[in-house]
């Protein structure tokens, strides 16, 4: 008889991070593999899983314009929990950080449904920071069956908190299956920048940095370009209107400024590709470019992921206006410190992590 699995996703980049392992899943003929969405972000998830050929089996379509934490929080662990209900599941997947994870975590746990966390064990050991994204990884790696670390760093964290040695699997970061899964299909979406410039992407979109701080983010941009004629910026604003209205009242209109709705994986994964450096908040970004040979400054106090922080193709500079031009202005003139930065040095795996999650599962479960 087939187990069944539901691998849940909620946001854009748990999408992209699960869409390996629920097609390797998809593969196997003793599972039967059913995706549960969520929808935390709905247009966004859409893009994602049409990319990669997958149709959630049930849907929550759980967004709503401006929800409190609290308001999505009780939403989603209600339905949640009806769905467990209802399809009485051998095993339960998520991934990350997101609100989404942590409730699926809380409903499995009072099902005492089996629960398996990929990209278990990242910390900052701030509670704050990411808010609420730390809380909701630690809350789901006291809860996990499976704790899937994707970096030996990972790993040791969870071994910190006292999670046993058997129930933690280093996997490497199943980013990097998506990331080469799609690299060689999006060499025609490049953008085409003028000859002579260079591009610089931005994303930022963290609830931190709401405010003054997204301010100074902003205003980092504007001196970049003012400062230098040769640069052009893409910026794929998020649609949460924290983000949206401030970024077009400081941005809209500049000369080499070009602000986007959120683009599809493929093209953004092309925009990775095309770009000379990247100025992003994105935990996903931080893994994903440095494969691509692309520096990127991370505009974040602290960061989960340190292995590229220590391999020197990532830095931390905060969202400081000061900061962030010291270091961007650094690499457009300094040749040398760019391409310290710019080695394509990858600590984030080998392209065969879901291939290695589906043999603990299927070890598991024989």
């Amino acid at each position: 008889m087939r187990k069944k699995i539901i691998c849940v996703v909620g946001t854009r980049p748990e999408a992209i991070k699960m869409a390996p392992l629920i097609n390797s899943l998809k593969n196997e003929d003793w599972v039967e593999c059913k995706v549960l969405a969520t929808a935390q972000h709905r247009e966004m998830l859409d893009q994602v899983l049409g990319l990669f050929d997958i149709c959630p089996d049930i849907d929550l379509n759980i967004m709503r314009p401006n929800q409190s934490l609290v308001e999505l929080t009780s939403r989603l662990l209600v339905e949640v929990d009806r769905v467990l209900s209802q399809e009485a599941p051998d095993a339960v997947i998520a991934q990350g950080d997101t609100t989404t994870v942590m409730t699926v975590a809380l409903a499995c746990f009072y099902r005492g449904i089996p629960f398996g966390h990929v990209e278990a064990g990242l910390r900052t050991w701030d509670m704050r920071n990411p808010f609420p994204e730390e809380m909701n990884r630690v809350i789901a790696g006291r809860i996990a069956t499976w704790h899937f670390a994707p970096t030996e760093s990972s790993r040791g964290n969870l071994l910190k908190e006292g999670v046993p040695e058997r129930e933690i699997v280093l996997t490497g970061n199943t980013v990097i299956d998506a990331l080469l899964d799609v690299v060689t299909r999006c060499d025609h979406l490049v953008p085409n920048i003028p000859q002579g410039r260079r591009l610089i992407l931005v994303t930022s979109h963290r609830r931190e940095n709401f405010g003054e701080p997204f301010e100074e983010i902003c205003r980092a941009i504007r001196t970049l370009v003012e400062n230098n004629s040769d640069v052009e910026v893409l910026y794929p604003v998020h649609p949460n209107p924290n983000v949206k209205e401030t970024a077009h009242r400081m941005l809209s209109g500049l000369d080499r400024v070009t602000l986007t709705d959120p683009l599809d994986y493929l093209p953004f994964v092309a925009a990775m590709r095309g770009a000379y450096l990247i100025l992003s908040d994105s935990g996903g970004v931080q893994e994903e470019a440095p494969a691509l040979g692309k520096p990127v400054l991370v505009l974040r106090r602290e960061t989960e992921r340190p292995e590229a922080v220590d391999a020197g193709v990532v830095k931390l500079v905060g969202p400081d206006h000061a900061r962030i031009v010291e270091e961007a202005q650094r690499l457009l003139d300094d040749a040398s410190a760019y391409q310290a930065m710019a080695r394509g040095v990858s600590p984030y795996g080998d392209g065969k992590a879901s291939q290695r999650i589906v043999k603990v599962l299927r070890e598991y479960f024989a």
